[in-house]
């Protein structure tokens, strides 16, 4: 009898457990289904590239067809990756996206997005690997919680309106292998970082120095070539000044020499 009791309870309680857990990866698949319907109805969308979300079918894994949708298993509504790169979207970085906890990748690149980048977006998806928000026109700061977001590999903040500084949080990213603010407004020095630092990736913010471009508090190689240049026009304009000085002062003197020559020899053959 006792072990037959054992057994029940043990039975009952692993019921209890895997009802448990059902219920909480329903609830967070949930949450992956908001975080779509939050998107769709935030942004604008000229193109209509969202149609394919329809809401309306529910069987299981359907969000994971919809256009610019990854998941992690197409037996679940649970989304891996959200790349919806180059579809005229705009409006602002949703806020929707903390309901997609589990993402991975974020492409909003290429789109017509304004405002500013959300500083709690790490709290939101704190497993992002991949963020790409370049091509829009974000504007404000960069947000030093975004160092929160440990699992960073790529970076893409390229060809926006940002300014201020590049956090130097950002030195603890240890993961980062790619990182590109190029084309914005930003100031100050670029601070270490793991990632593949190349020229290309910071061009275009008159503000910044420090490696890879020029030394903060230094001349870059353009303004550096531009005052060399302006440096030997100015030094051979001044030697041909002095030349022509030269020669007219020379010519002048020969002039004076002859006539004083010429009136000495009137006065000779007189007193002759």
């Amino acid at each position: 009898m006792k072990g037959s009791a054992f057994c029940m309870s043990f039975c009952l309680w692993v019921g209890i457990l895997l009802l448990s857990f059902g219920s909480c990866s329903e609830v967070a698949h949930e949450d992956d289904v908001k975080c779509l319907q939050g998107i769709k109805q935030a942004v604008k969308d000229p193109l209509r590239k969202l149609n394919s979300w329809d809401f309306g079918n529910t069987t299981v894994g359907y969000i994971c067809k919809f256009v610019g949708v990854s998941c992690w298993n197409d037996w679940e509504n649970r989304i891996l990756n959200l790349e919806l790169r180059d579809m005229k979207l705009s409006g602002t970085v949703p806020q929707a996206l903390e309901y997609c906890y589990s993402l991975q990748i974020l492409d909003l690149g290429g789109n017509e997005f304004s405002g500013t980048i959300p500083s709690q977006i790490c709290t939101w998806l704190p497993f992002l690997v991949g963020l790409d928000l370049s091509n829009n026109d974000i504007s404000g700061s960069i947000p030093t919680d975004l160092a929160k977001c440990a699992y960073l590999n790529n970076l893409e903040l390229s060809d926006n309106s940002l300014s201020g500084n590049i956090p130097h949080q950002f030195s603890s990213l240890n993961r980062l292998k790619k990182f590109s603010v190029a084309n914005n407004q930003l100031t100050g020095t670029i601070p270490p970082l793991s990632a593949q630092m190349e020229n290309a990736d910071f061009a275009g913010n008159k503000g910044l120095c420090g490696m890879p471009l020029g030394k903060c508090g230094g001349l870059s190689k353009k303004d550096l070539a531009i005052i060399i240049a302006t440096w030997v026009c100015g030094a051979a304009a001044s030697l041909l000044l002095t030349l022509g000085l030269w020669w007219w002062y020379r010519l002048r003197s020969s002039k004076s020499r002859k006539r004083v020559d010429g009136n000495g020899g009137d006065e000779h053959r007189a007193e002759k």
